[in-house]
């Protein structure tokens, strides 16, 4: 029997006081095409211990990991190895189970831990200063353009059609219940985009990722100067952490706001999270940014130490003060990103991702000598865009999985109302990835090509 402290007395002065005739009225906005609209039955009603074990066990088994088989997904979340030192550090108890520091005094090993975090995340990204973690990636970039609007006084934004799609609906839920207006320019696997006239007095950011969705990097310098010109900010967007160890820093490029996915570092695929978003910032908007910020000060014995400081957030204060509402961060999976980051070190770091770019060119170069196939990218890191003339990239990513190979995204499966993306494959090959996962997937689509 379900526990249900409240009785029908209780939740009927409950709807009055809010307004609402019923409990479905609360889920009006959710469109009735998401919702399941049937009991959810994992299991039999009544099961033993055992029993639930066994069952549960036996729906595990069903799904089927990135290290199973040959595995070319990409597209925000990234498989990369993460040494067995990160695991072992995350899991101690003092990280495990450590909630807000708020009394400093008996958390200043979390609160260092969260220091360096935040200063490898803004040597990374070029950047002066970044906070302790945003709760992903997408939740980060809503909080960059909410940090934009803030900073220039504007409530419009510019996303650019490289913008991971994810990203895009995430601000875009944002923008509705936030008052403000998005520009989101169309998917552009070419990586051809004109800014040039879309900036004007109301705009507060343009939104660009590199390398964009497609895998393209850019040089957003200009892009910079463009924004910069109209009194508006720059945002980078950057799925890829390990790619910036190998390209240019967006803060080198003008960038004003960096928000970044960090799983690639220290954090496993875990079948879709928790990931870790990173938020970085020129130190003369630090008063706007949002989330916790870790400073450096001293004791009354003059000992360096660590404290929270600037936590403008709606559980301090209040609500329309608050730089943000999210009200906390992703504290173990940014301990894992600065201990996996510690372990590798800067040249490390550099080495890891020129082991990815080269084994992005060599599966490109080997997909790219299969007859019909293609590869649009003219340059990328270890993520790319290839074309199956003919093919329905849905129906051949389907087919090879039948094979035990995982090759890739086809992108109609996130742009369906776009008939180009229809024969368009995202596939991206990792330092994970050995030279017979590459050929049991030159092979597979090789044949099946040749077939249809």
């Amino acid at each position: 029997m379900r526990y249900l402290p409240l009785s029908d007395a209780d939740r009927a002065l409950m709807r009055a006081r809010i307004g609402v005739d019923s409990v479905e009225d609360l889920f009006r906005d959710i469109p009735e095409a998401a919702r399941l609209g049937e009991e959810t039955r994992l299991l039999d009603a009544h099961l033993g211990e055992i029993e639930v074990e066994q069952a549960m066990r036996a729906l595990a088994g069903r799904n089927r990991a990135a290290g199973d088989g040959p595995f070319f997904l990409g597209g925000g979340a990234y498989r990369h190895h993460v040494p067995a030192t990160v695991e072992h550090i995350v899991q101690r108890s003092e990280f495990m189970t450590s909630y807000t520091p708020y009394q400093a005094e008996i958390a200043q090993g979390n609160l260092q831990t969260l220091f360096e975090f935040q200063t490898m995340v803004a040597m990374l990204t070029g950047m002066e200063i970044a906070n302790s973690s945003i709760y992903d990636g997408s939740t980060a970039c809503c909080e960059a353009i909410s940090m934009a609007h803030r900073v220039t006084g504007r409530r419009k934004a510019i996303l650019s059609g490289g913008l991971h799609p994810h990203y895009r609906d995430a601000a875009q839920t944002m923008g509705e219940f936030a008052d403000c207006e998005l520009v989101c320019l169309p998917p552009s696997p070419d990586g051809k985009e004109d800014f040039a006239s879309l900036p004007d007095a109301n705009v507060s950011c343009i939104v660009a990722q590199t390398p964009d969705f497609f895998g393209r990097p850019h040089d957003l310098a200009p892009l910079a100067e463009a924004a910069h010109a109209k009194g508006a900010l720059l945002v980078v967007v950057v799925t890829e952490a390990v790619s910036l160890g190998l390209l240019r820093s967006p803060g080198a490029m003008g960038a004003d706001i960096v928000a970044a996915e960090g799983q690639s570092l220290g954090n496993g695929l875990n079948f879709g999270g928790p990931y870790v978003g990173l938020l970085a910032t020129r130190e003369k908007y630090m008063r706007k940014m949002p989330g916790r910020l870790v400073g450096e000060t001293k004791d009354e014995d003059g000992k360096r130490s660590f404290v929270l400081t600037l936590s403008a957030r709606e559980q301090h204060i209040r609500r329309q003060g608050a730089t943000s509402n999210i009200c906390t961060n992703s504290n173990l999976c940014a301990v894992g990103f600065a201990v996996h980051l510690a372990l590798l070190g800067e040249k490390g770091f550099a080495r890891l991702a020129r082991i990815n770019h080269a084994k992005a060119v060599r599966l490109a170069d080997m997909l790219a000598a299969i007859p019909g196939v293609s590869v649009l990218n003219d340059a990328f890191f270890n993520e790319f865009t290839v074309s199956l003339e003919g093919q329905d990239a849905r129906e051949v990513v389907e087919r090879l999985s039948g094979d035990g190979i995982l090759a890739g995204i086809p992108l109609a499966r996130l742009f369906p109302e776009d008939a180009a993306m229809r024969s368009l494959l995202l596939v991206t090959a990792t330092e994970t990835v050995s030279e017979a996962d590459m050929e049991t997937y030159r092979a597979a689509l090789h044949k099946l090509m040749e077939e249809t």
